[in-house]
């Protein structure tokens, strides 16, 4: 949707974790999204300006299941009919939300390295990957340093 045809200069819409902003704040700054920290939710992760993107989280850690002392998400790896493994989250940078969300989801059961591989031959698509063990991973095009709280 072309919101400036429609007379809206500038915004934020956030649906279930899908977020796009465009324009700026009233204060002429971008709109900056926080990151959770998949290992404690209460805690923002990273901050990053949205300019005219969007960023889609695809996790493990909202929607799950323990059953005999295994956790069991949501998150089918459609290769074995089983849940994905080796990623708590991913969260991917696109110009458009539904290319974000679809690439999350996509990145998530690739796992690292695949998924890190996919999203540093696409422009203008970028992607930070929390593992299982809590370590981040970073797709080429984003100095995750530059962005951690």
């Amino acid at each position: 949707m072309n919101y400036f045809k429609k007379g809206c200069q500038s915004g934020l819409i956030n649906v279930s974790g899908d977020i796009k902003a465009w324009g700026k704040q009233p204060n002429e700054e971008l709109w900056t999204v926080g990151i959770i920290n998949p290992v404690n939710k209460n805690k923002v992760f990273a901050t990053f300006p949205l300019d005219n993107s969007a960023v889609e989280t695809s996790g493990n850690y909202e929607k799950y299941v323990t059953f005999n002392g295994k956790r069991y998400s949501h998150i089918i790896d459609p290769r074995t009919g089983y849940p994905a493994s080796g990623v708590v989250s991913v969260s991917v940078f696109a110009k458009q939300t539904e290319v974000a969300d679809a690439l999350a989801t996509g990145v998530f059961v690739l796992g690292v390295d695949v998924g890190l591989n996919l999203v540093n031959q696409l422009k203008g698509i970028g992607c930070i990957i929390v593992d299982d063990q809590g370590k981040v991973h970073a797709s080429n095009n984003i100095d995750i340093k530059k962005y951690q709280k």
